[in-house]
């Protein structure tokens, strides 16, 4: 019996023996990774980027390791301030421009006078010229009179004797003896107030940062109120041309009360004892009652603060005759001080000027004579006379 056991001990022993080998013959191989040798460890006092945790952090296990953040980088370089030059001048400087655009009326007008026969038919084409020039119905028919009686005296017509003549004419008419200062001179303690309005489109945002400009040119310390709060866009636009120049903007958010935000505008201005405030206001059109009354309330509410010494309407001159009505309802709303012409360089109506001083009872101070930051200019009327009829 004990032989037996021994022998079937024997048997399952070969047989374990033999599962293993076949176990280890067919199991799959992997390649094991090579060993990489651990890096010498560094004390926490050397680490880079880390600060050395202090003894009792050390000794209660819990001291904390901070990477302090990487220094911030300016991304946005605010503009550098910009030295503008001053507005005396300018339109000496802008004439040639000036005269590009105009010039064709002059020259039209003088081509006409010279005719060896003025009859009827060459008074009629005199007449559609200054007309299509946009001077004005009445206007015309005043310079037309004049210069039939005057050319009827003179007998004789060179071509200095018409031009003479011309200019004349047109010099009159133009209103050379209008008072176009510009009230930017603060009062004692409260800063002068300016109101820009106007129709949409004709740049009102953009005429409000070159009149800041010009101030600025001129050593005055200007402040700016984004009262268009209907766009954005606008009071961003604004406040790009202060900081190019170191005005401060007073602006509201979008949607807000533009009295509201007009008001604050001269309440800092007095507060930071600037020279002027220009206000900005958006754009609107005369049918618009409720837009309408809404400019006489802003106008009102700055009152409160302070007067409002100079009412801007900003009136394209491309539009011509078609701006007149627009500038009649403005001027009954907010009581119209001033009109500036934008894109008068663009346009060969700058008749635009005679009209819309004779419709207002306003003279026009400022025009525009481009699309650079300094293209703003206090009106001239010899220059301008001397644009349209040449040397």
């Amino acid at each position: 019996m004990e032989e037996y056991i021994g022998y079937l001990v024997l048997v399952v022993a070969i047989a374990a023996l033999a599962l293993v080998s076949v176990f280890l013959l067919f199991r799959p191989k992997t390649r094991r990774p090579p060993s990489v040798p651990a890096p010498p460890e560094t004390p926490a006092a050397e680490a880079p980027g880390r600060p050395a945790a202090t003894e009792e952090e050390e000794a209660a296990g819990t001291a904390t390791t901070t990477v302090p953040p990487p220094p911030a980088e300016e991304l946005v370089k605010p503009p550098a301030i910009e030295v503008p030059p001053p507005s005396a001048g300018r339109m000496v400087r802008l004439r040639s421009r000036l005269a590009r655009s105009q010039n064709v009326i002059g020259r039209g007008l003088l081509e006409l006078l010279s005719r060896d026969r003025l009859d009827d038919e060459v008074w009629d084409e005199i007449e559609e010229t200054l007309i299509t020039a946009d001077v004005g119905v009445a206007p015309t028919r005043a310079m037309v009179e004049n210069l039939r009686t005057k050319v009827k005296v003179l007998g004789t017509r060179t071509e200095e004797e018409l031009r003479a003549l011309l200019r004349e004419e047109l010099l009159a008419q133009v209103g050379p003896d209008l008072d176009r200062t510009l009230r930017t001179e603060p009062t004692g303690e409260r800063p002068a107030v300016v109101l820009i309005v106007g129709v949409n489109g004709t740049g009102k945002t953009t005429t409000a940062g070159k009149l800041a400009r010009a101030l600025v040119g001129d050593g005055k310390k200007v402040l700016l109120g984004a009262a268009d709060t209907f766009r954005a866009a606008a009071a961003d636009q604004l406040q790009t041309w202060g900081e190019r120049v170191g005005a401060a903007v007073v602006r509201g958010p979008e949607g807000a009360d533009p009295a509201s935000v007009a008001f604050d505008a001269v309440a800092k201005g007095i507060a930071d004892k600037v020279d002027t405030v220009i206000v900005d206001t958006a754009g609107r059109l005369h049918t618009k009652v409720g837009l309408m009354d809404e400019l006489g309330k802003i106008k009102r509410v700055i009152e409160k603060k302070a007067q409002v010494d100079e009412v801007l309407l900003v009136l394209d001159a491309t539009t011509g005759q078609n701006g007149m009505r627009q500038a009649q309802v403005f001027a009954e709303v907010v009581d119209v001080t001033g009109i500036v012409l934008t894109k008068l360089d663009g346009t060969a109506k700058g008749g635009i000027v005679i009209s819309v001083q004779r419709e207002l009872g306003v003279p026009v101070k400022l025009v525009g004579l481009g699309e650079g930051p300094d293209d703003l200019a206090p009106f001239d009327p010899k220059l301008f006379v001397d644009a349209i009829v040449g040397d």
